[in-house]
Protein backbone atom coordinates (compact mmCIF):
# COMPACT_ATOMS: atom_id res chain seq x y z
CA UNK A 1 0.00 0.00 0.00
CA UNK A 2 1.37 3.67 -0.43
CA UNK A 3 2.62 4.78 2.81
CA UNK A 4 0.65 8.49 1.55
CA UNK A 5 -2.38 6.05 1.31
CA UNK A 6 -1.38 4.13 4.38
CA UNK A 7 -0.91 7.29 6.34
CA UNK A 8 -4.56 9.04 5.84
CA UNK A 9 -6.55 6.05 6.53
CA UNK A 10 -4.81 5.77 9.73
CA UNK A 11 -5.50 9.35 10.35
CA UNK A 12 -9.12 8.85 9.13
CA UNK A 13 -9.48 6.18 11.43
CA UNK A 14 -7.65 8.20 14.74
CA UNK A 15 -10.09 10.85 13.99
CA UNK A 16 -13.53 8.58 14.71
CA UNK A 17 -12.27 9.20 18.34
CA UNK A 18 -12.77 12.91 18.11
CA UNK A 19 -11.19 15.77 16.55
CA UNK A 20 -7.44 16.17 16.98
CA UNK A 21 -4.79 19.33 17.25
CA UNK A 22 -2.17 19.17 14.58
CA UNK A 23 0.26 18.08 17.28
CA UNK A 24 -2.08 14.91 17.91
CA UNK A 25 -2.47 13.89 14.13
CA UNK A 26 0.94 13.65 13.60
CA UNK A 27 1.51 11.38 16.83
CA UNK A 28 -1.14 9.23 15.59
CA UNK A 29 0.82 8.18 12.17
CA UNK A 30 4.67 9.15 13.53
CA UNK A 31 5.47 11.75 11.17
CA UNK A 32 6.45 15.16 11.62
CA UNK A 33 3.51 18.02 11.66
CA UNK A 34 4.70 19.49 8.03
CA UNK A 35 3.44 15.59 6.45
CA UNK A 36 0.65 15.38 8.93
CA UNK A 37 -0.78 19.00 7.40
CA UNK A 38 -0.05 18.44 4.23
CA UNK A 39 -2.37 15.31 4.85
CA UNK A 40 -4.79 16.76 6.45
CA UNK A 41 -5.30 19.79 4.40
CA UNK A 42 -5.79 17.28 1.17
CA UNK A 43 -8.39 15.00 3.10
CA UNK A 44 -9.90 19.17 4.13
CA UNK A 45 -9.92 19.78 0.22
CA UNK A 46 -11.90 16.61 -0.09
CA UNK A 47 -14.36 16.60 2.23
CA UNK A 48 -13.07 13.94 4.53
CA UNK A 49 -11.99 16.80 7.08
CA UNK A 50 -13.12 19.63 8.88
CA UNK A 51 -10.96 22.58 10.43
CA UNK A 52 -12.63 23.82 13.56
CA UNK A 53 -12.23 27.42 14.82
CA UNK A 54 -10.38 26.36 17.99
CA UNK A 55 -7.97 24.61 15.03
CA UNK A 56 -8.34 20.78 15.88
CA UNK A 57 -9.77 18.83 13.01
CA UNK A 58 -12.61 16.28 12.93
CA UNK A 59 -14.21 14.03 10.89
CA UNK A 60 -15.82 16.24 7.57
CA UNK A 61 -19.48 15.72 6.16
CA UNK A 62 -17.94 13.22 3.06
CA UNK A 63 -17.67 10.08 5.36
CA UNK A 64 -20.99 10.73 7.16
CA UNK A 65 -22.28 10.88 3.45
CA UNK A 66 -20.18 7.89 2.07
CA UNK A 67 -21.17 6.38 5.15
CA UNK A 68 -24.84 6.43 4.75
CA UNK A 69 -24.57 5.80 0.92
CA UNK A 70 -22.90 2.50 1.82
CA UNK A 71 -25.59 1.46 4.09
CA UNK A 72 -28.26 2.29 1.91
CA UNK A 73 -26.74 -0.11 -0.29
CA UNK A 74 -26.43 -2.67 2.05
CA UNK A 75 -29.82 -5.92 1.36
CA UNK A 76 -31.45 -5.76 4.43
CA UNK A 77 -33.08 -9.04 2.72
CA UNK A 78 -29.68 -10.87 2.20
CA UNK A 79 -28.87 -9.97 5.41
CA UNK A 80 -31.65 -10.83 7.71
CA UNK A 81 -32.10 -14.59 5.21
CA UNK A 82 -30.03 -16.44 7.43
CA UNK A 83 -31.58 -15.32 10.98
CA UNK A 84 -35.13 -15.71 9.69
CA UNK A 85 -34.80 -19.14 8.37
CA UNK A 86 -32.73 -20.15 11.64
CA UNK A 87 -36.64 -18.47 13.84
CA UNK A 88 -38.47 -20.75 11.34
CA UNK A 89 -36.77 -24.03 11.72
CA UNK A 90 -37.21 -23.42 15.57
CA UNK A 91 -40.06 -21.89 16.26
CA UNK A 92 -41.55 -23.80 12.66
CA UNK A 93 -44.09 -20.81 12.42
CA UNK A 94 -44.45 -18.39 9.65
CA UNK A 95 -41.47 -15.92 9.52
CA UNK A 96 -41.73 -12.65 7.49
CA UNK A 97 -39.94 -9.35 6.80
CA UNK A 98 -40.73 -6.30 5.83
CA UNK A 99 -40.59 -2.79 4.83
CA UNK A 100 -41.93 0.89 4.88
CA UNK A 101 -42.86 1.81 1.43
CA UNK A 102 -45.18 4.83 0.04
CA UNK A 103 -47.19 4.59 3.34
CA UNK A 104 -47.81 0.49 3.12
CA UNK A 105 -45.79 -2.72 3.75
CA UNK A 106 -44.66 -4.20 1.24
CA UNK A 107 -42.82 -7.74 2.06
CA UNK A 108 -39.74 -8.75 1.04
CA UNK A 109 -39.40 -12.48 2.64
CA UNK A 110 -41.61 -14.87 3.90
CA UNK A 111 -40.71 -18.81 5.19
CA UNK A 112 -44.05 -20.76 5.96
CA UNK A 113 -44.78 -22.23 8.97
CA UNK A 114 -44.57 -25.94 9.23
CA UNK A 115 -47.79 -27.84 11.02
CA UNK A 116 -49.78 -30.75 9.40
CA UNK A 117 -52.39 -29.27 6.72
CA UNK A 118 -50.30 -26.64 6.25
CA UNK A 119 -50.03 -26.13 2.44
CA UNK A 120 -46.29 -25.12 1.29
CA UNK A 121 -47.38 -24.60 -1.87
CA UNK A 122 -49.55 -21.67 -0.95
CA UNK A 123 -48.56 -18.18 -2.69
CA UNK A 124 -45.97 -16.21 -1.07
CA UNK A 125 -46.54 -12.94 0.30
CA UNK A 126 -43.06 -11.91 -0.89
CA UNK A 127 -43.59 -8.35 -3.12
CA UNK A 128 -47.29 -8.03 -1.65
CA UNK A 129 -48.66 -5.23 0.13
CA UNK A 130 -50.86 -4.55 3.03
CA UNK A 131 -52.13 -1.43 4.74
CA UNK A 132 -49.72 -0.62 7.22
CA UNK A 133 -51.98 0.73 10.12
CA UNK A 134 -53.81 -2.80 9.95
CA UNK A 135 -50.80 -4.84 10.30
CA UNK A 136 -48.21 -5.42 13.39
CA UNK A 137 -45.56 -5.41 11.46
CA UNK A 138 -46.98 -1.89 9.52
CA UNK A 139 -47.30 -0.50 13.10
CA UNK A 140 -43.91 -1.76 14.83
CA UNK A 141 -42.17 0.48 11.37
CA UNK A 142 -44.87 3.22 11.95
CA UNK A 143 -44.33 3.49 15.17
CA UNK A 144 -40.42 3.96 14.31
CA UNK A 145 -40.42 6.77 11.72
CA UNK A 146 -38.20 9.76 12.66
CA UNK A 147 -40.82 12.90 13.37
CA UNK A 148 -39.02 15.64 13.89
CA UNK A 149 -39.93 17.51 17.58
CA UNK A 150 -42.59 15.28 18.04
CA UNK A 151 -42.49 12.61 21.48
CA UNK A 152 -44.50 9.91 22.08
CA UNK A 153 -47.27 11.64 24.29
CA UNK A 154 -47.76 13.29 20.53
CA UNK A 155 -47.86 9.76 18.76
CA UNK A 156 -51.48 8.28 18.36
CA UNK A 157 -51.54 5.76 21.63
CA UNK A 158 -51.35 2.47 20.26
CA UNK A 159 -48.15 3.45 18.30
CA UNK A 160 -46.55 5.91 21.23
CA UNK A 161 -47.75 2.18 22.94
CA UNK A 162 -45.39 0.14 20.18
CA UNK A 163 -42.57 3.11 20.27
CA UNK A 164 -42.39 1.95 23.97
CA UNK A 165 -42.50 -1.83 24.02
CA UNK A 166 -40.65 -2.27 21.00
CA UNK A 167 -43.26 -4.73 19.57
CA UNK A 168 -46.81 -5.38 18.06
CA UNK A 169 -49.26 -7.54 17.89
CA UNK A 170 -52.32 -8.32 15.78
CA UNK A 171 -54.94 -11.04 15.92
CA UNK A 172 -57.19 -11.69 12.97
CA UNK A 173 -56.96 -7.97 11.76
CA UNK A 174 -55.49 -7.84 8.08
CA UNK A 175 -55.35 -11.67 7.47
CA UNK A 176 -58.21 -13.29 8.61
CA UNK A 177 -57.90 -15.37 11.67
CA UNK A 178 -54.58 -15.35 11.42
CA UNK A 179 -52.27 -13.61 14.55
CA UNK A 180 -48.89 -11.80 13.96
CA UNK A 181 -46.25 -10.53 16.72
CA UNK A 182 -43.74 -8.28 14.92
CA UNK A 183 -40.16 -6.39 16.04
CA UNK A 184 -38.57 -3.86 14.27
CA UNK A 185 -35.38 -4.14 12.71
CA UNK A 186 -32.59 -0.77 13.73
CA UNK A 187 -30.28 1.07 10.96
CA UNK A 188 -27.50 3.13 11.64
CA UNK A 189 -29.41 6.06 13.39
CA UNK A 190 -31.57 3.60 15.71
CA UNK A 191 -34.62 3.72 13.58
CA UNK A 192 -36.14 0.82 11.77
CA UNK A 193 -35.27 0.21 8.51
CA UNK A 194 -37.80 -3.14 8.41
CA UNK A 195 -39.25 -5.10 11.05
CA UNK A 196 -39.47 -9.29 10.98
CA UNK A 197 -42.68 -11.10 12.16
CA UNK A 198 -43.91 -14.31 13.33
CA UNK A 199 -47.56 -15.30 12.06
CA UNK A 200 -49.68 -18.49 12.19
CA UNK A 201 -53.69 -19.59 12.02
CA UNK A 202 -55.24 -18.68 15.37
CA UNK A 203 -56.55 -21.72 15.34
CA UNK A 204 -53.44 -23.46 15.45
CA UNK A 205 -51.64 -21.17 17.59
CA UNK A 206 -53.09 -19.07 20.29
CA UNK A 207 -52.53 -15.18 19.88
CA UNK A 208 -51.10 -15.54 23.93
CA UNK A 209 -49.00 -18.45 23.16
CA UNK A 210 -48.08 -16.68 20.12
CA UNK A 211 -46.39 -13.65 22.38
CA UNK A 212 -43.99 -16.10 24.18
CA UNK A 213 -42.05 -16.21 21.20
CA UNK A 214 -41.36 -12.66 21.90
CA UNK A 215 -38.06 -13.03 23.28
CA UNK A 216 -37.05 -15.30 19.93
CA UNK A 217 -38.25 -12.84 17.87
CA UNK A 218 -36.60 -9.92 19.21
CA UNK A 219 -33.32 -11.90 19.40
CA UNK A 220 -33.77 -12.58 16.07
CA UNK A 221 -34.64 -8.65 15.30
CA UNK A 222 -31.20 -7.40 17.11
CA UNK A 223 -29.39 -10.12 15.09
CA UNK A 224 -30.33 -8.70 12.04
CA UNK A 225 -29.55 -5.40 13.26
CA UNK A 226 -26.35 -5.80 14.40
CA UNK A 227 -25.30 -7.24 10.94
CA UNK A 228 -26.75 -4.50 9.02
CA UNK A 229 -24.61 -2.39 11.01
CA UNK A 230 -27.08 -0.65 13.27
CA UNK A 231 -27.14 0.12 16.92
CA UNK A 232 -30.09 -1.49 18.45
CA UNK A 233 -30.33 -1.20 22.25
CA UNK A 234 -28.93 -4.96 23.15
CA UNK A 235 -31.92 -7.37 24.36
CA UNK A 236 -31.96 -11.31 24.48
CA UNK A 237 -29.50 -13.86 24.18
CA UNK A 238 -26.54 -14.06 22.23
CA UNK A 239 -26.41 -18.36 22.14
CA UNK A 240 -29.89 -18.62 20.03
CA UNK A 241 -29.30 -16.19 17.24
CA UNK A 242 -25.77 -15.31 17.40
CA UNK A 243 -26.37 -11.14 18.82
CA UNK A 244 -23.49 -10.17 20.61
CA UNK A 245 -23.01 -7.28 22.23
CA UNK A 246 -19.34 -7.36 21.68
CA UNK A 247 -20.29 -6.84 18.16
CA UNK A 248 -22.36 -3.89 18.99
CA UNK A 249 -19.34 -2.78 21.79
CA UNK A 250 -16.71 -2.89 18.28
CA UNK A 251 -18.58 -0.15 16.45
CA UNK A 252 -18.65 2.35 18.88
Amino acid sequence: MSQSVDRALTLLGSLGDGPVTLDQAATSIGVHKSTALRLLRTLEEHGFVHRQSDRRYRLGGRVLSLAHRALEEIDVRQIAAPYLAALNRRCGLTVQLAVLQDGEVLYLDELAGRWPGNDAARPTRIGRRAPAAGTAIGRVLLAGLPEDGVGEEELPAELAAVRRQGWAAESAEHREAVACVAAPVAGSAGRPIAACAVSAPIDRVPPVELVRLLPELLCTAEAISLAYGGSPTPRWCENRCGARPAARASRT
